[in-house]
């Protein structure tokens, strides 16, 4: 069996949610490579978080695929609760990745939809925040928020998302004042355009759009989830731990 390439997170348990496909998957890979056991949440794409379980596996590392929606308070507890029975009931790291993106014009916004982006991609991340943090260990643990650059460049049509993009960072800096007395970390990173199969799939990434951006970017191109994860990893390890309550900006230039 080979083994996994880096073990800075050597013997610590990982959750990312949302971690089927996209920047997730980028993380919970990047994540197993550097030594923890990860547990790949997913809503609903059973077949890419197996994939994702299998890449993990075949490095040497441990995981485990769980589906929840972290949206629903009773399917938080149970993706905790199979978490404990996979890994002992121990939890270093918390990446809060779960979210939708809906383009919607601000006429066409509703209460179901607000209701449904806000309590996915906001009231998620509170209930796996208040879960994790009873799992932690005495010396504290690290979350790490998936935010976004819409959060303070917004864009038309993404009113919504914007404001639980806003939102997020706003929870992050509470949160960081919050847990620093039980050393819990909790951190942001806000990308800018992500090339994902995901982004891809709904239309959202055209050709002109990301010609824009990489017009934009000083590094003269668009993100991958590769490019992601590494930042994750960073803040999930203890090269950070002088970092709380901070939000870094992966955007190749763009701001």
């Amino acid at each position: 069996m080979t083994q996994p390439h880096s073990a800075v997170l050597h013997r610590k348990v990982a959750l990312v949610t949302g971690a089927s496909r996209g920047i997730g998957a980028a993380v919970a890979k990047q994540l197993g490579e550097a030594g923890a056991a990860v547990i790949v949440n997913y809503a609903s794409n059973r077949g890419g978080a197996d994939a994702v379980v299998r890449s993990i596996e075949a490095r040497g590392g441990r995981a485990v695929a769980i589906q929840a929606d972290v949206g629903d308070a009773a399917g938080v507890e149970r993706l905790f609760r199979e978490a404990d029975d996979a890994f002992g009931g121990r939890l270093d790291v918390l990446v809060n990745n779960a979210g939708i993106y809906v383009t919607t014009p601000l006429q066409e916004v509703t209460p179901a939809h607000f209701d449904h982006s806000f309590r996915i991609n906001v009231l998620g991340a509170i209930l796996c925040c208040q879960a994790a943090c009873s799992r932690f260990p005495s010396d504290g643990g690290s979350i790490v928020n998936i935010s976004s650059l819409a959060a303070t460049k917004g864009a038309a049509g993404s009113v919504v998302y914007s404001a639980t993009k806003g939102a997020i960072d706003a929870l992050t800096r509470t949160l960081s004042e919050e847990l620093a007395p039980r050393n819990i970390r909790v951190n942001a990173i806000n990308p800018g355009l992500v090339i994902t199969e995901g982004t891809r799939a709904a239309g959202f990434v055209t050709e002109q759009l990301e010609q824009e951006w990489k017009a934009k970017a000083a590094l003269g191109r668009v993100a991958t989830p590769e490019d992601i994860a590494p930042v994750v990893l960073f803040l999930a390890s203890s090269a950070s731990r002088w970092l709380t309550g901070e939000t870094i900006h992966p955007t190749g230039g763009v701001r």
